[in-house]
């Protein structure tokens, strides 16, 4: 993940910690969700300069992103989802399948004001939804982040561009989610999917 970053972003040297160390501040801060306080004393960087790194790092990503997040180009890109989500279940029903979508909550610090409760998720924990759209191999077609954690995954979905716009045009396909979104067929085509596991 480091490199794959390291070789998307332009990172200029601007301290003495070089792009490997300013990748992983902001790799850590996002996926850990801790303060820029705690992100400090774990690698030894002043505060102030953490919250830079994570600002800077963050605006480059906004930049390439369209390197790693794109929709289907070609038929031939098409295909070649539905044979991996097909390979991955063994089973040629799944030749339908297009792409996947879920939601996960992303911890964040609880907000002050009267509205910090919004972000409450089902476990109590204060969080942000991240929805996104991603193929078999686990890479990001589309995502959106916007709703405290107290939200469910049918209104996220419903807010987004992705719904609204109707922006998978896939005659024939469909994309796989789990039973927290409805079924439907317009503006996307969702099916919700559970794995049945034997012997549990």
């Amino acid at each position: 993940m480091v490199a794959m970053l390291l070789g998307l972003l332009n990172l200029e040297q601007r301290h003495r910690w070089d792009a490997t160390i300013e990748s992983l501040v902001f790799l850590f801060c996002l996926a850990s969700g801790a303060s820029y306080k705690v992100v400090s004393r774990v690698f030894g960087i002043p505060c102030s300069t953490v919250y830079r790194i994570v600002h800077r790092v963050t605006e480059e990503v906004v930049v390439i992103h369209h390197m790693v997040i794109h929709l289907l180009k070609t038929q031939e890109d098409l295909e070649a989802v539905s044979r991996g989500f097909a390979g991955l279940a063994r089973h040629r029903a799944f030749m339908k399948a297009a792409r996947g979508i879920n939601g996960c909550h992303v911890h964040i610090k609880l907000p002050s004001g009267p509205d910090g409760q919004c972000y409450r998720n089902r476990k109590l924990c204060p969080s942000i939804i991240l929805q996104a759209v991603c193929d078999h191999q686990g890479h990001f077609h589309d995502t959106y982040v916007d709703w405290p954690g107290s939200v469910d995954d049918t209104r996220v979905l419903c807010h987004s561009l992705l719904y609204r716009s109707s922006l998978y045009h896939l005659p024939g396909h469909l994309i796989l989610t789990d039973g927290w979104y409805p079924c439907l067929q317009h503006p996307l085509p969702l099916i919700p999917y559970k794995r049945q596991v034997q012997g549990g």
